[in-house]
């Protein structure tokens, strides 16, 4: 089913047509863009563990030097990027809405969700000359991310090379895809006049963390008690927030008032602190009251962690940090070539939800395990089944994509790729120094604890 998915998404003519059209700069000499997709997918899907092993596999496709391939993922775009995980998203989108079953609820019914979230990339080996003088590790930069937590597929980035950026900087590039009936979820580092006055003006609706110093406002109602949700209690009152510029203060209309807009303030006590043993938390929102009550708005605010979900299993089944590609840019293709083979681990995921159920797959299945299958089944099967043989999927139509997958994830044995379930964490033991006797005998140790039960 993936590669399947690969080579609807990764069609080489359209993807060379995609560079032709959006790089400004870079232009194709030895090495065409589809070749560089390619051999970073290998990468990022775990079929090979460096650039340098994908390259020497693929070295009588490529035909040139390390040095070349180097060279060209040193110069590829960060609009190339964005358009390629665009172009590959909405491949695949079309694909997942003909599986039946495969599309989860919207958190708020009557609008289409996403999840908006920033990502910095790890630090990697200190590879650039300029970077050699310092023990400070290299960011190579970052980005926003935008999910659809319906089809779980990554529908936006907004990649940046300065990883010293304010994320509120970024928020032009989102707000340019804002329409009319989109609910959007964010953290507090959004929290800004920029945000919320920019999706006001484009009718979309919006939840997002309240920051405590990044905003201009003063309440116009008293706090209402809602009662309860599963991690604390919910109150609720009526704000107004001013528009304010960050250069040059107040915003005005033409007759010279103030621009302000109403908004629920939501605070949320909870029961248990959160990682930063804050008690409580505050969340602004323009969703009129009759569409959403405050506990189902605070309910939905905990969801904005499933964006979360997507980074760990970038971090982990995937391969989306390779600490080899120092240069920005190169770190950048690999990010976004990950965040596409991601999409189309999702739609593996869709399949098996319209096979099997969405409640079986969602709380039995582990990415992890899916994705360490492809790692380990794809190089054999590329070898028994070469390119030439899944050449169809590029023409068939959508809905017979649809069917094949489905027929395929009907076959899934689930109980080969199972979800952990962790229990609370509990409190670790007290340690003795170490100081004296570094190393202990396990077997002496579980002998002594064995006497100890006896």
């Amino acid at each position: 089913m993936y590669r399947a998915l690969l080579e609807r998404a990764l069609d080489p003519h359209q993807l060379d047509q995609l560079f032709h059209d959006t790089a400004q700069t870079q232009r194709t000499r030895e090495l065409l863009f589809s070749a560089m997709v390619k051999l970073m997918f290998a990468v990022v899907s775990k079929v090979h563990p460096s650039v340098r092993s994908a390259y020497l596999d693929s070295l009588d496709e490529l035909m040139t030097s390390l040095s070349a391939v180097s060279a060209k993922l040193q110069g590829i775009e960060p609009e190339v990027c964005r358009g390629f995980v665009l172009d590959a998203h909405d491949r695949l989108e079309a694909i997942l809405r003909r599986l039946g079953g495969g599309i989860l609820p919207q958190p708020l019914p009557g609008y289409r969700a996403r999840i908006l979230d920033g990502n910095h990339l790890a630090g990697t080996e200190h590879r650039p000359t300029p970077t050699r003088t310092t023990r400070a590790a290299p960011l190579p930069g970052q980005a926003l991310v935008v999910l659809d937590p319906a089809t779980m597929l990554v529908c936006d980035v907004v990649p940046c090379e300065d990883a010293s950026t304010q994320e509120r900087a970024l928020i032009d590039a989102v707000l340019e895809r804002v329409a009319e009936g989109d609910f959007w979820i964010a953290d507090r580092n959004f929290c800004c006049s920029r945000f919320v006055f920019g999706m006001v003006a484009r009718r979309g609706r919006f939840l997002v963390r309240q920051h405590k110093a990044t905003l201009r406002w003063e309440p116009i109602g008293a706090w209402t008690d809602l009662g309860r949700i599963a991690t604390g209690v919910v109150f609720e009152q009526t704000i107004r927030v001013t528009d304010i510029d960050e250069r040059d203060g107040v915003v005005r209309d033409e007759q010279g008032h103030a621009q302000t807009v109403t908004l629920r303030r939501i605070r949320v006590v909870l029961d248990q602190p959160t990682e930063d043993g804050e008690t409580e938390l505050f969340l602004l929102s323009d969703v009129p009251a009759a569409q959403a009550e405050g506990r189902l708005l605070a309910t939905i605010y905990r969801r904005r962690w499933t964006v979360e979900n997507v980074f760990q299993t970038l971090t982990e089944a995937l391969q989306c940090e390779i600490d080899t590609l120092a240069y920005p840019k190169a770190a950048w293709f690999g990010f976004c070539t990950a965040l596409v083979a991601s999409n189309a681990v999702a739609v593996v995921r869709a399949a098996l939800r319209a096979a099997h159920g969405a409640e079986l797959v969602e709380e039995n299945v582990s990415t992890y395990h899916v994705v360490g299958e492809i790692a380990r089944v794809y190089e054999g099967m590329m070898i028994a089944l070469p390119p030439r043989e899944w050449a169809i999927f590029q023409e068939v139509g959508a809905v017979e994509f649809a069917e094949f997958l489905q027929a395929a994830a009907e076959l899934a044995w689930l109980a080969k790729y199972p979800l952990s379930h962790r229990g609370p964490k509990k409190p670790r033991p007290k340690q003795t120094s170490g100081k004296r006797n570094h190393h202990v005998a396990t077997a002496r140790l579980l002998d002594q604890k064995n006497r100890h039960n006896r």
